[in-house]
């Protein structure tokens, strides 16, 4: 479904992403990791046409992602933010009908799938009338969910949802958002700091460091055959201190 050739990315001469190849299968969750500043969230952006790179080539689904193939590239892709993004003098009804409005959907084919994505996502309609202000950081992302599935893209990309929100709150999010993926088995690229989290939600899992792939696989891959000394490190990061056995 996605691919990235080769692709090179420099910021203030910084190196960010550093001639990196990498595909996404279709209906597969994909999961990056590693520490902040590795190149994760460039890639995302790479994708959906907000940062181009230097060198290399994006290709969504053979095409490649140009200047007149992203506007109809980006309605295939569903794309949500840290934070959310949501406007603040919208309603989260208004919020995630604002592709469908723009594009001129009857009201009764909006609102019908506005009911759709609600029972996906777990809202309720009440909820909808009201302004992100007024809900909860959980309820926030949800919303910003429906409004990335609105015109019901082959992609989704989610840029470290869940990085701010409570334990609780993100539990009942991940099991949710475990669902959903399942559920419409779309192919998902979905970026975190959190190992267990992308274990539990991942197909497939990339470390990245420096702009470069440290190693791809499972879960058990990462914690049972770490592919070299940073990778056994972030991980043994991630498990947190370890207690100490009594002689």
């Amino acid at each position: 479904m996605i691919e990235l050739q080769n692709v090179t990315k420099r910021f203030a001469g910084f190196v960010v992403v550093d001639s990196l190849s990498i595909r996404f299968e279709t209906g597969q969750t994909h999961v990056l990791i590693g520490p902040s500043g590795c190149g994760k969230s460039t890639l995302l952006r790479m994708i959906v046409g907000l940062v181009t790179p230097e060198a290399g080539a994006v290709l969504f689904d053979g095409e490649p992602v140009t200047p007149d193939s992203l506007v109809a590239i980006r309605r295939r892709i569903g794309y949500v933010i840290q934070e959310g993004g949501l406007f603040p003098h919208l309603t989260a009804r208004e919020n995630a009908g604002l592709m469908p409005r723009f594009l001129g959907w009857p009201e009764k084919q909006t609102a019908q799938r506005i009911d759709e994505l609600t029972q996906l996502t777990q809202l309720t309609p009440a909820m909808l009338d009201r302004y992100p202000r007024q809900l909860s950081g959980g309820q926030r992302q949800r919303v910003s969910l429906m409004r990335a599935l609105m015109l019901n893209p082959d992609a989704l990309l989610l840029d470290e949802p869940m990085g701010n929100l409570d334990p609780m709150i993100r539990a009942d999010l991940q099991a949710d958002l475990r669902t959903i993926f399942r559920t419409l088995g779309k192919t998902v690229i979905f970026v975190t700091h959190d190992l267990a989290e992308a274990g539990y939600l991942a197909d497939h899992i990339t470390l990245m460091r420096h702009g470069r792939i440290v190693q791809q696989g499972t879960l058990h891959d990462l914690l049972e055959r770490p592919a070299n000394d940073f990778a056994a490190k972030f991980t043994r990061a991630q498990r947190g201190p370890q207690p100490i056995e009594s002689e």
